[in-house]
């Protein structure tokens, strides 16, 4: 909430000022309300922000080395000095700082931290402070319990770290407020029946002894939403979604409390099928920026970046070629950035908004969404960009006229959750958006008095569904599922589709089943569906992700593609 200068909001700062607000207590023993309830924005008061939650918080299988990989994050392997920062972390054998210390990685391990504070610090200007209390492995339903902490018993722990490191601010005679609590935990409860069926309750009743034990009636809670890119996001949907409901239902009833997407941000690549259970380096430091966003919406200080076209690239009455892009990690480009982007032959030329293409998107299953139609640029939510930009370019220089993109990806999904049935998991269910934003692409171009040729929906593989056996199996059905229905619902009985598949994993756990050959046969049976076989990628460090190179390759593939097939349909 962007805070106002009216006559009513300047009297609510005189009775906060005279209240007696020294250090972080107000006379009536309340620790002060969090900054988009203050009347009076100061820049002298510390926001002290809790982290706490479980390995996904401890920032479990990421290296501080790694970190160097990821150009948008560089150098937040050194310490932020600016910033204070009081942890315990781990379950038997605890690491603890010794008071406060400057922000800094721990154990090697990088924690969602150290992106929050860098962004924040960029955007206020307000010194911050973050407690942070995690441990892999626990329970809401025991360790976290407030009534009846079990296991490792880790509530009346954290609850002993927040009030001594703020009664060392209190000694120091540092003014603080509590600012925000950023909560990431739930994986472990679906295992036990119990914990997992009360995940809701537990959790409101979690958020409510915070704010009683710390006398911080307006705490801010922001809950973050498990990984479905994970494998338990696949084998374990169901009790990942049942705790995702609990988590929901606490965001939709607790006014100062918000679920903040995670599902989106990168997954460690691990060995064999490549599927990990962690965020892992990349992922911990996009989970930073999301808590981050999420703050710096609620107290206005989230900076946009408009990128309107500057006119409307095409003459009155013309027919507009639409190509639509969809699909998971790679479509989205989880691992392209911009400042490699620059770096490679023709790289200058895709970074400028081409005001000649205009292009809406969808992405993170509608993390990010375009302000309408924007020039085709990189607009990716952590300085990444996908295949459009190569793809549109090729298009433009095969002398291709009045072309537009819309793009709907959601990297945390699996192919199951872009079928018209979906699965179990109703909120993860992208058929009836993916369809309303066709329709609305469409229809907001014969708006502006075009005739829209859709050129063909080009929509890459899901990289996950080729590494778990039994998505393996049921990738080719679920996609021709898909194909199907949108035609009817589109009412486009010949609408092409273009299949792009990278190369699927190669292990012996997975190889019993060939999904490459049974695409091949479904997909052939169809005759207005291009399967695009795009093994001859540059070499790759990872599975399942391409890098920068190869996700502008991809682009001007499959752009050569569906130039090479006669357009005469």
């Amino acid at each position: 909430m962007t805070l106002t200068c009216s006559a009513v909001r300047c009297l609510l700062a005189v009775i906060v000022l005279c209240a007696g607000l020294r250090t972080g207590q107000a006379d009536d023993d309340t620790i002060a309300p969090q900054g988009d309830r203050l009347a009076v924005d100061d820049n002298s008061t510390v926001r002290v922000f809790i982290f706490a939650g479980q390995s996904n918080m401890v920032g479990s299988d990421s290296k501080v080395q790694d970190i160097k990989r990821f150009p948008p994050f560089a150098r937040l392997e050194a310490p932020q000095e600016s910033v204070r920062f009081s942890y315990c972390l781990g379950r038997e054998n605890k690491t603890t700082s010794d008071g406060w210390v400057d922000l800094q990685p721990v154990n090697n391990v990088v924690g969602p931290e150290l992106s929050f504070a860098r962004e924040v610090t960029r955007n206020i200007d307000a010194p911050i402070a973050i407690i942070k209390v995690a441990a892999g492995g626990t329970h809401l339903g025991g360790d976290w319990n407030p009534d009846e902490p079990s296991g490792f018993m880790m509530y009346p722990l954290a609850l002993q770290r927040v009030r001594d490191a703020l009664a060392d601010l209190d000694r120091q005679g540092v003014k603080y407020r509590l600012e925000g609590f950023m909560w990431h935990q739930g994986e472990n409860d679906m295992f036990n029946p119990d914990y997992m069926a009360s995940y809701g309750k537990n959790l409101a009743n979690f958020l409510a002894r915070w704010r009683r034990d710390l006398k911080a009636p307006e705490l801010r809670f922001y809950i973050g939403e498990l990984c479905t890119k994970t494998i338990w996001g696949m084998d374990l949907r169901p009790r990942m979604y049942a705790i995702s409901l609990g988590q929901m239902e606490v965001a939709r009833n607790d006014p100062l409390a918000e679920y903040v997407p995670t599902s989106h941000v990168g997954v460690e690549i691990g060995g064999g099928v490549g599927l990990h259970y962690h965020y892992g380096t990349l992922g911990q430091l996009e989970h930073g920026v999301n808590y981050a966003t999420a703050y710096l919406r609620n107290i206005g200080k989230l900076k946009s970046q408009p990128r309107p076209l500057k006119q409307w690239p095409y003459a009155a009455g013309s027919t507009v070629k639409l190509f639509v892009l969809a699909g998971h990690r790679n479509m989205e480009g989880e691992r392209a950035f911009v400042q490699e982007l620059m770096k490679l032959d023709g790289g200058q030329r895709l970074l400028k908004d081409n005001h000649q293409i205009a292009y809406r998107y969808s992405i993170g299953g509608g993390y990010k969404v375009s302000d309408g139609w924007e020039p085709l640029g990189p607009a990716g939510f952590y300085d990444t960009f996908g295949p459009e930009l190569s793809f549109g370019a090729a298009l433009q220089d095969a002398g291709i006229a009045d072309v537009a993109i819309a793009k709907f990806t959601h990297s945390g999904s699996q192919i199951i959750d872009w079928t018209p049935e979906g699965s179990v998991a109703e909120s993860r269910n992208l058929y009836p958006a993916f369809l309303a934003f066709v329709r609305e692409s469409i229809t907001d171009l014969e708006r502006k008095g075009h005739t829209v040729e859709l050129a063909g929906v080009f929509y890459h593989v899901g990289e996950n569904d080729m590494s778990w056996g039994p998505f393996r199996k049921d990738a080719s059905q679920r996609l021709m599922s898909l194909v199907t229905q949108s035609r009817k619902d589109l009412k486009l009985p010949t609408l092409t589709w273009y299949v792009s598949q990278q190369q699927p994993t190669d292990d012996e756990r997975v190889n019993g089943i060939d999904v490459t050959a049974a695409l091949e046969e479904t997909l052939a049976a169809d005759d207005h569906v291009v399967h695009l076989k795009v093994f001859d990628l540059p070499p790759q460090e990872k599975k399942l992700v391409i890098d920068t190179r190869g996700i502008v390759w991809l682009g001007a593939t499959i752009a050569r593609k569906y130039l090479e097939k006669p357009q005469s349909q």
